[in-house]
């Protein structure tokens, strides 16, 4: 394994892994749900683009500010109490935003919601990716990139959810209600088998507290920031493909809209199937030569897609792009994660760094797209990849040395 090794798994390790994945699960499946309505919110309220724009510039601050907050808010609370009130604050987000826009046609409240929901959904973001380290140690092995897969799994049901939804011209606030429901519901089940601070401490004894100083230090900890430009170029790399690679086809190579959407469910899928196959190679070979070989991937296929015009090949390349950035994501996390004492302010500060991508990204490839074209505009995520490779070593488990070939301590 590649983790810290491990004499015995405690007992609570398999529940503790599963409620994990569901937890991604139902973090994607509400992130699905408010998405693929936002085109009914719209029209609901009569709103221009530039309001969509504040609606979804209101998830993305709220997110932000929640990031920020979310190592403090792990320290006081825990990671379970972390999880169990602020993916229900999720749910409850979703029933605001889907009253706000339908049964009080109200923008200010609409928004009110969505910002909440950034906030909650970056809270447990953190939380759950905290939780999920602790998981992997207590399994033995890397299973992080099945979280985030499962993330993946969620927001493949809330959409196909959302599409019936819409085709059925189901009520906003009825579909939103009924999802936040399920995600309460969900939360309070989920933490029962979550170990409290409590349990993890007998388990493995008592630990220092990590003073308000040390969690801020850890901004200014090279390793730290190494992995979050780490996270940040695999971000940008994943999070440019979801925003522009269906309107690139479409606008620079003479897709159809159809045509477009299925080059995006091409990367999507393989993206996914990234993430499934990325486990045993992790634990067979080790993260930074499974990164490396990723962020190759991930280089060679988008220059495929930008220079080559020649659909069979352009397609390779979208399924390259797609393998190679499945895995900078979720393994940063676990990198960050490596010293369970400062995780979760480790992790706070990678997700931070990491979600500016998400921020960022869409607007700037979008102006430089408008300037030279999308696909040419693609070129600043090639340049990302080259900085995330640099950073890969940050990424080396504890105890793997100076190795470039990190093998797993045991097997599984």
């Amino acid at each position: 394994m590649t983790t810290p090794a491990t004499t015995a798994r405690p007992a609570y390790a398999a529940a503790w892994r599963n409620a994990i994945f569901v937890v991604f699960a139902l973090n994607g499946f509400a992130a699905a749900a408010w998405i693929s309505r936002v085109p009914a919110i719209r029209d609901h309220l009569v709103l221009d683009t530039v309001q969509v724009g504040f609606l979804i510039f209101g998830v993305s601050v709220g997110a932000i500010i929640g990031m920020v907050l979310s190592s403090h808010l792990v320290h006081w609370l825990g990671e379970r109490r972390v999880i169990l009130f602020f993916l229900a604050g999720c749910g409850v987000s979703l029933v605001i935003v889907g009253i706000g826009a339908t049964v009080l046609s109200s923008f200010a409240v609409t928004v009110l919601g969505f910002a909440l929901y950034g906030m909650t959904s970056g809270i447990c973001d953190v939380g759950m990716n905290v939780s999920g380290a602790g998981a992997e140690r207590a399994n033995g092995r890397n299973i992080m990139p099945w979280f985030h897969a499962s993330w993946s799994f969620g927001t493949v049901a809330g959409s196909a959810l959302g599409a019936g939804a819409a085709f059925a011209h189901v009520d906003v606030a009825v579909h939103l209600g009924a999802v936040g429901a399920l995600i309460i519901a969900g939360a309070f089940v989920l933490v029962r088998w979550i170990p409290s601070d409590d349990t993890l401490a007998e388990e493995h004894g008592p630990q220092d507290p990590v003073t308000f100083r040390e969690r801020m230090a850890i901004w200014l900890n090279p390793r730290t920031l190494l992995i979050g430009l780490l996270v940040l170029g695999m971000a940008f790399t994943e999070g440019s493909a979801n925003d522009w690679i269906a309107i690139g086809f479409i606008d620079d190579r003479g897709f159809d809209n159809g045509q477009g959407a299925l080059m995006f469910g091409v990367f999507t899928v393989a993206m996914t199937a990234g993430r499934i196959a990325g486990v045993p190679l992790l634990d067979r070979f080790g993260r930074v030569p499974v990164l490396r070989g990723a962020a190759l991937a991930a280089a060679v296929g988008l220059a495929v897609v930008i220079l080559v015009p020649v659909v069979p090949l352009a397609v390779l390349g979208v399924i390259l792009w797609g393998l190679g950035a499945s895995l900078g994501f979720p393994v940063g996390m676990s990198a960050a994660a490596d010293d369970p004492r400062t995780a979760a302010a480790s992790v706070s500060a990678v997700a931070t760094v990491g979600y500016a991508a998400f921020l960022i990204g869409p607007p700037l490839i979008g102006f430089v797209g408008h300037q030279i074209g999308v696909l040419n505009a693609l070129w600043i995520v090639l340049a990302l990849i080259i900085v995330a490779t640099l950073c890969i070593p940050a990424a080396r488990e504890p105890g793997a040395g100076g190795s470039s070939q990190e093998k797993p301590a045991s097997a599984d």
